[in-house]
């Protein structure tokens, strides 16, 4: 069965993306990261928010645009409630909302990893008691403003367990488990 990872770079004061979305502070820390590059062979399917799925990618230009690098294709569900008139990319599939969009990344992802991409997903996963694993690479810098890594819906603890911390390069990757 598949299971269903929040991933995120995130400035030292946790924030995903900087103000208005943009994620060019991240372009001066794109560097190979080994446990990155496993996971992405590890990754079933994507569930996206619409403003992640259509907003900055700070590879945008380059040979590594695209999810996790460029290094990932596969199937992708984007939960919005305006999907685009002549259907949208090839791999893309457009869903109202995001049980039906879980339903089906976890039917397309089979035994790996249906990967979140944006905070309110995020979150909106984590309410729903589906959200298993956490892995944030943290980078060395202070954004001040933007958009957080995970509000926690209704304010409430989260207990998370820890399952690594590594260091590659100016890094920290931190991998957490979502427990019940």
């Amino acid at each position: 069965m598949a299971r269903v990872l929040y991933s995120a770079s995130m400035s030292l004061d946790g924030y995903i993306a900087g103000p208005g979305g943009d994620m060019s502070w991240l372009t001066p820390f794109i560097q190979p990261n080994p446990e990155a590059d496993a996971l992405a062979g590890r990754i079933g399917a994507l569930l996206i928010g619409n403003r992640t799925f259509t907003g900055d990618d700070p590879n945008s230009g380059t040979d590594a645009e695209g999810a996790f690098g460029g290094t990932w294709s596969g199937p992708q569900f984007v939960v919005t409630h305006s999907p685009p008139a002549d259907g949208g990319p090839d791999g893309v599939q457009y869903v109202s909302d995001v049980v039906l969009g879980l339903d089906r990344a976890e039917e397309a992802a089979k035994d790996g990893y249906v990967a979140v991409l944006g905070a309110d997903i995020a979150r909106q996963c984590l309410a729903l008691g589906r959200l298993h694993e956490v892995l944030v690479f943290v980078e060395p810098v202070l954004l001040g403003a933007g958009t957080r890594l995970l509000d926690v819906p209704g304010g409430t603890n989260v207990a998370l367990r820890p399952r690594s911390a590594t260091h590659h390069g100016h890094e920290t990757n931190l991998w957490m488990d979502v427990l019940p």
